[in-house]
């Protein structure tokens, strides 16, 4: 019967230890061909998170990386395939945890000591045990949970603010590249002309037609078109470069882009700050941050309370008594009282609460000026392109002319050149329109399609 009670009391005891996690190593991969991050996602896989995407500002969409991408598109693959939101991805499941940590009791603790009697009259050992319980989470888990819960609320929003940001980087890098692209092919014409302008002045001049002013300006026209053109190779490349890596794509991967129509003109600011305070995901994380704060208040104001341990002790002295009786021990809240726990919680709520208003003031200025700089770059276009059917009106003219024999043909390839360039502040000046009508959105937190009055 002894040796069963042992058996049983060996069990229980180890029971618990059944129940354990244990430890299995996960190494970095050293091969670049194995990381993940440099490998192209598999199209299928693409297509299957596209489909399923859940985003306010995003539409699913059949993903297909052959076929060209819209707005759209790119966010959508920017959002699912961006490296760095992968990683705050995997870094938001910790908060996870640390609320289901929050949740969780404190184990009992247990201690048991045998004295064995080395001489003396009493027969028998001295045998003590204890079974303890803190008492103090029980009175703190409620607010810990809350706190636990608030700060990964936060985290999660802290990630959808950067998903959106990300987005709203891709599109603008998408939209980047469209306007380069087309910049590119119009320096190269005008790199092409002012060559062949130049060549034919050198010619002129050798015949003692022109003089050598003339010559130096074509030389000097030229100079300035060709470096305008590797500009426009070097800001393209760029552009693809960053492109790939919010996309999560490779380098050298070949990706086919659709242009966007000319935005809408914006609303006024006033309109688009109220959208702000409702949409923007980074401001509503302060204010969980806030929430968490309050708890980390409530929990320190709980701490100036005395902390109660509560112990069962069991013991059988060397004479053969038995005693059984309950332990309680706490801190008495005489100098301390966690004062200085309260002093730097309530100092650190006060700053949050100033860092939320200064948040808050930022928006309102960014969109502001946002939406001025906005309406100033859609006047300039448009002066430019009411400017434009004249010139290239002049430029055909001047054209014919050249062909009939009536005007020289070096006149004729300065005025197409005149076209040329105001054609290519018209590009310059979508893409900024572009560009600048992205930035809004996102200060807004919302797509255009969302800004409706």
């Amino acid at each position: 019967m002894i040796r069963r009670f042992r058996t049983s009391t060996a069990l229980l005891l180890f029971l618990p230890l059944a129940a354990c996690a244990h430890y299995e190593p996960r190494p970095l991969p050293m091969d670049p061909l194995v990381a993940p991050s440099l490998r192209a996602p598999p199209n299928a896989v693409l297509s299957r998170d596209a489909a399923a995407i859940d985003r306010p500002y995003l539409k699913p969409v059949a993903l297909d990386l052959s076929a060209p991408l819209d707005a759209n598109g790119v966010a959508t693959l920017a959002v699912i395939a961006n490296p760095d939101l992968k990683a705050q991805r995997a870094r938001a499941g910790v908060s996870d945890a640390q609320v289901f940590a929050a949740g969780l009791l404190p184990d009992p603790t247990f201690s048991f000591g045998v004295d064995h009697i080395l001489s003396g009259p009493d027969p028998l050992d001295n045998i003590a045990g204890a079974l303890g319980f803190s008492l103090n989470a029980l009175r703190t888990q409620k607010v810990q949970r809350a706190q636990a819960v608030a700060e990964a609320r936060q985290v999660r929003l802290d990630l959808a603010w950067a998903e959106w940001q990300t987005a709203c980087n891709a599109r603008l890098q998408a939209v980047r590249v469209l306007a380069l692209e087309q910049i590119l092919a119009n320096a190269a014409v005008s790199a092409d002309a002012s060559e062949t302008l130049l060549g034919r002045y050198l010619k002129a001049a050798g015949r003692g037609d022109i003089s050598p002013d003339q010559v130096q300006s074509s030389r000097i026209a030229a100079l300035d078109a060709r470096s305008n053109f590797r500009s426009a190779q070097t800001n393209l490349a760029a552009a693809r470069s960053e492109l790939h890596r919010l996309l999560g794509l490779p380098p050298d991967y070949s990706l086919p882009l659709i242009s966007a129509p000319m935005p809408a003109p914006a609303p006024d600011a006033d309109h688009l700050f109220a959208l702000a305070l409702a949409n923007r995901s980074d401001l509503e994380a302060l204010r969980a941050g806030y929430d968490a704060q309050e708890a980390a208040v409530r929990r320190a104001i709980l701490d100036q309370f005395p902390n109660l341990d509560l112990t069962i002790n069991g013991a059988r002295d060397t004479g053969g008594n038995k005693m059984l009786g309950p332990t309680i021990a706490f801190t008495l809240p005489l100098w301390n009282r966690n004062r200085g726990g309260i002093a730097v919680a309530e100092a650190s709520r006060g700053a949050l609460h100033q860092e939320y208003d200064a948040r808050l003031f930022q928006t309102r200025a960014d969109i502001a000026a946002a939406v001025s700089g906005l309406a100033i770059a859609r006047q300039q276009y448009e002066v430019l392109r009411a400017g434009l059917p004249a010139i290239a009106t002049f430029a055909q003219a001047s054209r014919r002319a050249a062909q009939r024999g009536d005007l020289a043909l070096a006149a004729a390839e300065v005025a197409e050149q005149s076209l040329r360039d105001r054609q290519l502040l018209l590009l310059q000046s979508e893409q900024a329109i572009a560009e600048q009508t992205i930035a809004l959105e996102l200060l807004v937190g919302a797509p255009q399609e969302a800004w409706t009055l």
